[in-house]
C-alpha cells in the first residue's frame, strides 16, 4: 500500500558444499520472509552451494547436488508468496556461470549470470566461472525446469511500483554496474546477492558504494552477503547487510553473527518514482544510455505490508538531522550559505546598511545574525547593520527586551520606531475602528512596519533584509507586500522547525548574554504580535493555536513537495511519526489547512524576493516551484 514494498536481506549459515544443509537453511529463512509479508527474500552469492568451494565447481556431483537443492527449495516454496532471489551454480552451452535465480510461487522465472568476475588478489572466479556479460535472449534448462529466461538483460516487476533488477557482488564495485543500466531500463529496487569477504575498512567502503549507487540510480538497493559459514581458509565473510534508498541508508547489518540471519526493510518505491518524474538528469541518462531489447518478465502481484505493519521509521522532523553531529553540520553549513548569499548581495549593491527589522522573534533572530555574521565576512563594521524595532499593540515586553538587548550585545546599530500612532492615522484615513480586530487592524500593522523599513534602507543607503521563512511562504502565512516582501531574503528557504536549531547553533558558540538570549527567543511562542496582549502582558496571538503546529506543517510540505505524496499517504505518513501526540481526525484537520493554504496563497510565492537556496526544497518562482497562482485543489481533497 502507498508503494512499500518489504525485502527480507538474509544470511544463513552455510557448510562449504553441503547443499541439503543449504537448503534447509534457506527454506527457513524463506519461511520466515514470507510470514513477515516480504515481498521478496534475497540470498547470498552461490548460497546453495557456498561461495568458498574452489575447484569443486569443477566437479559434477557439486553442480547436480546445487541444482538437486534448487528444485527442492522451488518444489517446497510453491505455496509462499514471497519472491526469493538467491544465488546457484548454472551451467550454460558448456560454461558455468555464477548466477541469481528468481524463484515465484515454485517456478524459476529468470536467471541472471554475474557480469564482472574478480580475478586479483584473493578473488579467482575466472578460474571456475565465465560471465554472462553480453548474454541476452538466451533460456537455459534448470532444476527439472525448461526455457528459463537466462541472461543480464532481464528486468522484472510484480505489482504497480515493484520492478527490480540483480546485480551480483563484484558487479557494484566495476566501474559501470550493471544496475546503473537496470535503473535506467525502469528498475526502482536494486538486488544483489554477494559473498564480500571482510577486511580492515571495507565494511565502511561495501557500505558506501551501496549508499552511492543507490542515490546515482534514484532507486532501493538491497544487499546481502555470505557469512562465517564460508571457508576460513584464507578469507572471512562477515554476512553483511545493507539497504539503501535513494542515499540513505535503511540497514546497515551486524556482521560475524554465527546463527541464521534475516532483516527486513520497507522500501518506499512509490516515492523513488515520484523522485524520478521530476529528476531531469535521470530522464536524460534514461532516454540516451537505457537498453534496447531489455526482458521484463513479470512476476504477478506480490503480497505486500499491511499498513500496520510498516517496519521503517518516519521522523517528525525531516528537515532536521536526527543526530546531533550532522545536525551541527547541517547548521553549519545553511549559516555559511545565507552568509554567503547575502555578502553578495552587499557587495554588488554597494550597499551602505543591512537594514532588518527586529522583533525578539525566530525569523528575525536569524536573520540578524546572518547579518552579524556577513558583515564580519565582509570586514566591515558590525553598525553597518542597522536593526529597527517598531513597537506595536501586540508587542509583549519579553519580546522587545529580547530584541533590544540582543542588538545590544551584537553591536548593530539600532532604531526603535513605534508604529502606533501612525497606524491610529492610517485607521482614521481609512475610517476603519481600531477597536475592531480584524485583517485590516492586523495587516496595517505589518504594512506600516515595512514601510518604515523600506524608507530607512533608502535613507541609510541600504537595502532590506527579510525574515520570513520557508514555512511562512509555504502556508502564506504573511501579509501580501509587508512581510512578504524585502530586498533579499536570507531565510526564504529554511523552514520553522530548522530555525530553532539554527538559533541554538549560533548560540552555542556565543558568549553566555547572547546564548541567554538566544534560547528565551528559541522558547518564545510564534506570533506577528499584531492583536493586543492579555490582560498578564503575555502573548495572545499564536500562530500555531490559529494554523496548527509548523513541525506537522512542514512535515507536509516536505513530503508533498519532494516525493508528491498523495493526501491519503500524507495522512498515512503523519499517522505514523505524530499518531501518539494528535488523533487521525486532527492531523486530518491539520492536513485540510496546509492544502487549502497551501494552493490559495501560491499568489504570494509568485512574486516572492531574491534569496537563498539552501535545502532539497524551495519554493521560488525562478528556481523550484512554478505553479499557477490559480491551480484548483480539487483533486487534493481529503
Amino acid at each position: 500500500m502507498f508503494g512499500f514494498y518489504r525485502v527480507a536481506s538474509c544470511s544463513p549459515m552455510v557448510k562449504v558444499a553441503d547443499t541439503a544443509f543449504n537448503a534447509k537453511h534457506i527454506l527457513a529463512l524463506a519461511d520466515k520472509a514470507g510470514a513477515h509479508s516480504a515481498s521478496i527474500a534475497l540470498f547470498p552469492e552461490l548460497a546453495v552451494s557456498a561461495y568458498s568451494c574452489g575447484d569443486l565447481f569443477h566437479n559434477e556431483t557439486l553442480l547436480n547436488a546445487a541444482e538437486d537443492a534448487v528444485a527442492e527449495i522451488a518444489r517446497e516454496t510453491a505455496g509462499l508468496p514471497v519472491i526469493l532471489v538467491l544465488g546457484a551454480p548454472v551451467r550454460f552451452n558448456g560454461r558455468l556461470f555464477n548466477a541469481a535465480l528468481v524463484i515465484r510461487n515454485g517456478s524459476i522465472r529468470g536467471i541472471v549470470p554475474k557480469t564482472n568476475l574478480p580475478n586479483y588478489r584473493e578473488f579467482y572466479e575466472k578460474r571456475h566461472f565465465s560471465s554472462g556479460g553480453g548474454i541476452a535472449q538466451a533460456a537455459v534448462d534448470f532444476a527439472g525446469q525448461t526455457e528459463i529466461p537466462f541472461g543480464t538483460d532481464l528486468l522484472f516487476r510484480a505489482g504497480k511500483e515493484l520492478a527490480f533488477g540483480i546485480e551480483i557482488c563484484e558487479d557494484m564495485w566495476s566501474t559501470i554496474p550493471p544496475s546503473s543500466h537496470l535503473a535506467l531500463d525502469g528498475a526502482l529496487l536494486i538486488l544483489n546477492p554477494s559473498a564480500s569477504d571482510e577486511l580492515v575498512g571495507k565494511a565502511d567502503y561495501r557500505r558506501e558504494l551501496v549508499r552511492n549507487q543507490s542515490a546515482r540510480c534514484v532507486a532501493a538497493y538491497a544487499y546481502a552477503s555470505s557469512g562465517v559459514g564460508e571457508s576460513t581458509m584464507d578469507t572471512v565473510c562477515g554476512g553483511h547487510c545493507i539497504a539503501a534508498e535513494n542515499g540513505s541508508v535503511l540497514l546497515d547489518s551486524p556482521r560475524f553473527l554465527r546463527e541464521d540471519a534475516i532483516y527486513f526493510t520497507d522500501f518506499d518505491l512509490a516515492r523513488l518514482r515520484a523522485a524520478r518524474l521530476s529528476d531531469s538528469p535521470y530522464a536524460d541518462s534514461a532516454a540516451r544510455d537505457g537498453t534496447p531489447g531489455r526482458r521484463v518478465l513479470q512476476l504477478g502481484e506480490p503480497l505486500v505490508p499491511e499498513l500496520s505493519d510498516i517496519q521503517r521509521e518516519v521522523p517528525r522532523l525531516p528537515f532536521v538531522p536526527q543526530s546531533d553531529a550532522c545536525r551541527d553540520e547541517r547548521c553549519a553549513e545553511i549559516f555559511a550559505i545565507q552568509s554567503a548569499g547575502l555578502a553578495k548581495r552587499i557587495e554588488h549593491t554597494g550597499a551602505k546598511k543591512a537594514v532588518i527589522g527586529i522583533s525578539g522573534g525566530l525569523d528575525s533572530t536569524l536573520a540578524l545574525l546572518v547579518c552579524v555574521n556577513t558583515m564580519k565576512l565582509l570586514g566591515r563594521p558590525m553598525t553597518d547593520t542597522l536593526a529597527v524595532t517598531m513597537p506595536g499593540f501586540g508587542t509583549t515586553g519579553r519580546t522587545y527586551r529580547n530584541a533590544v538587548n540582543l542588538c545590544g550585545l551584537l553591536g548593530v546599530e539600532l532604531r526603535e520606531i513605534g508604529i502606533k500612532e501612525a497606524c491610529l492615522e492610517h485607521f482614521r484615513s481609512i475610517g476603519h475602528d481600531p477597536d475592531e480586530h480584524d485583517v485590516v487592524y492586523e495587516n496595517a500593522q505589518a504594512r506600516e512596519r515595512t514601510q518604515i523599513l523600506m524608507d530607512v534602507a533608502n535613507q541609510a543607503g541600504g537595502f532590506v533584509v527579510g525574515t520570513g521563512d520557508l514555512s511562512e511562504i509555504a502556508m502564506g502565512w504573511c501579509t501580501y507586500n509587508a512581510d512578504h516582501m524585502s530586498m533579499y531574503a536570507v531565510n526564504c528557504s529554511v523552514p520553522k522547525t530548522l530555525i530553532r536549531y539554527l538559533i541554538a547553533w549560533v548560540g552555542d558558540r556565543s558568549e553566555a548574554p547572547v546564548r541567554n538570549i538566544l534560547r528565551d527567543i528559541i522558547d518564545t511562542p510564534v506570533s506577528p504580535e499584531l492583536l493586543p496582549a492579555a490582560p498578564d502582558g503575555t502573548i495572545r496571538q499564536k500562530t500555531e493555536d490559529i494554523i496548527g503546529p509548523y513541525e506537522i506543517h512542514d512535515f507536509f510540505l516536505y513530503h508533498f513537495i519532494k516525493y508528491g505524496a498523495p493526501p491519503e499517504k500524507l495522512l498515512f505518513l503523519a499517522e505514523r511519526a505524530f499518531g501518539n501526540e494528535y488523533p487521525e481526525e486532527k492531523l486530518r484537520t491539520f492536513l485540510r489547512t496546509f492544502l487549502r493554504r497551501f494552493f490559495s496563497q501560491q499568489f504570494k510565492r509568485s512574486c516572492s524576493a531574491d534569496g537563498p537556496k539552501v535545502g532539497s526544497i524551495s519554493l521560488s518562482p525562478r528556481g523550484d516551484w512554478r505553479m499557477p497562482s490559480d491551480a484548483a485543489a480539487q483533486a487534493w481533497n481529503i
